[in-house]
């Protein structure tokens, strides 16, 4: 029977440089288009793949249709741009959002990668004119949950295969699992010579968050921005290397948190608009699988236990939130124009 097994310890078994780093796609763009709608709708406007049901935590004065349509997703044109206060005026705000955006049929290939015809998530930022420091936070709609079951198209239904793995997000949606250190994230950005910075927010299962400086948008088309982390240890001898109990231990993991475009105060302000397509890591494995007489978790339960929390926290977080931005758009006045009115110099 297969158990976890922590992968420092080996390590005193393979001596010289250690080959333990792996790649996954953190989120992959091209798979949150809208191909899913909710209510009444006609027109898709939700990622059924992402899709979070959240009227469960609403109050009983909602009624059933209203409850209907109480959901969100990853949907590209779900995610937020927020300005830094100094910056979050009316007109720069308005104007300042992201959108669904297709790649040319005649686009080449890129890093061996076909990306004609592609949904990626299209970023348009609208910094003040004056000069001073400032920078926006693209970020999805909702805390990305680290354990959430894969549902139907419903957003409710989880099949019994699926039920308690908690891996909806994972698989290219904003969560890898099992990573130990991080060795290296790459972004696959479209840039247009702007002079701005570009940052990207990833956080792991204590709750805390690092902000990785990739590289300037000046620079014309695809390219890969890549961080290198300056304190990953190649060779084996100059690890620390531990002994841990083996079970119940968790399952460490990396998800995303947003990306960060900054201006400098000696940069012309006004419009950015950029792509992105994708975010991949290269890490060390936290755990690897050895065989043992007896599988703990079958006669104990208690990764299973934790996980199961952990998701019911998540969800009712997120639902809080989501109830409050339901609220609001019902009190929008619905003929208001679908596009935000320009932005004044």
């Amino acid at each position: 029977m297969k158990r976890l097994f922590i992968i420092g310890v080996v390590g005193l078994l393979l001596g010289g440089t250690a080959l333990f780093a792996d790649t996954s796609v953190l989120i992959d763009f091209s798979k949150l288009g809208a191909d899913t709608t909710v209510g009444t709708q006609t027109t898709p406007t939700e990622n059924g793949a992402t899709l979070i049901d959240y009227s469960n935590v609403a109050g009983a004065s909602f009624t059933d249709a209203e409850k209907a349509i109480m959901k969100s997703s990853l949907a590209l044109g779900n995610w937020g741009v927020e300005l830094a206060s100094s910056a979050r005026t009316v007109a720069n705000q308005s104007v300042s959002f992201t959108k669904e955006a297709t790649v040319s049929a005649n686009a080449k290939p890129f890093n061996g990668q076909d990306i004609a015809s592609k949904k990626v998530l299209g970023v348009r930022v609208h910094f003040p004119l004056d000069p001073f420091n400032s920078w926006a936070l693209i970020s999805p709609p909702f805390d990305i949950p680290a354990y959430a079951d894969k549902t139907g198209p419903d957003g409710i239904t989880v099949a019994a295969a699926d039920k308690g793995l908690g891996a909806k997000f994972e698989g290219g949606y904003g969560v890898v699992k099992n990573v130990g250190v991080l060795k290296s994230l790459s972004i696959t950005v479209y840039g247009s010579n702007y002079p701005n910075g570009l940052g990207v927010i990833v956080g792991d299962q204590d709750g805390n968050q690092q902000t990785l400086f990739m590289d300037y948008l000046q620079f014309d088309g695809w390219r890969t921005l890549t961080w290198n982390n300056p304190n990953y240890v190649t060779d084996v001898r100059n690890r620390e290397l531990r002994r841990y109990p083996l079970y119940p231990a968790g399952m460490p993991y990396v998800k995303l948190i947003g990306l960060v475009i900054y201006r400098d105060a000696e940069q012309a302000g006004g419009d950015i608009v950029t792509y992105f397509k994708d975010i991949s890591i290269t890490y060390d494995k936290a755990l690897i699988s050895t065989q043992r007489d007896i599988d703990d978790e079958a006669v104990w339960g208690i990764l299973q236990q934790r996980q199961e929390a952990r998701r019911l926290a998540e969800v009712k977080r997120l639902g809080n939130i989501q109830v409050l931005r339901f609220l609001e758009k019902e009190k929008m006045d619905t003929g208001a124009a679908a596009q935000p009115a320009p932005a004044k110099p």
